[in-house]
């Protein structure tokens, strides 16, 4: 029976240089929750009668992002390349809001960090759907997947 998922995720800590507890903490829910509950089936590994559940490693090589899939023993199935140029504005934009949602959460009133959050939630809605647009014909996906995947591609780009 197919089981089109990822069931282990690494991120590659030498791209990451430096990050706050808030991001520690996005990172550890975004693992979590993605672990419990994603849908993700590679095209060709699949078509090649891999049927998952998938390892997935993610890291930044030359300004890409690299996915390296493999199977549930660790063998090697394919690497995905996308590039982040399109991928720029969402995460500097997602970045921006949330020192914004994590200093009015210290400060700020209820109608203030709902409104916050709010933003934060379109912003990162928008970057799961351009996450989902580049995956197209290389691996189905959710969107409840994809915008996990977008906040571990964020926690990447942390450079202190």
């Amino acid at each position: 029976m197919p089981d089109h998922r990822i069931s282990h995720i690494s991120l590659d800590e030498d791209t990451i240089l430096w990050r706050n507890a808030d991001v520690e903490q996005e990172r550890r829910v975004a693992i979590f929750d993605l672990i419990e509950e994603n849908t993700f089936k590679p095209c060709r590994p699949v078509a090649n009668g891999n049927d998952g559940p998938y390892r997935l490693y993610l890291s930044v090589r030359d300004g890409r992002l690299a996915m390296d899939i493999r199977d549930a023993s660790d063998e090697p199935l394919e690497t995905l390349l996308l590039g982040l140029a399109r991928f720029r504005r969402p995460i500097r934009e997602y970045f921006a809001i949330c020192d914004s949602y994590y200093q009015a959460i210290r400060k700020a009133t209820p109608a203030e960090i709902e409104t916050i959050d709010m933003a934060r939630r379109g912003i990162h809605n928008d970057a799961a759907e351009l996450l989902r647009e580049r995956l197209a014909g290389k691996v189905e996906t959710d969107f409840a997947t994809a915008r996990r995947l977008f906040t571990l591609i964020c926690v990447l780009h942390i450079k202190g």
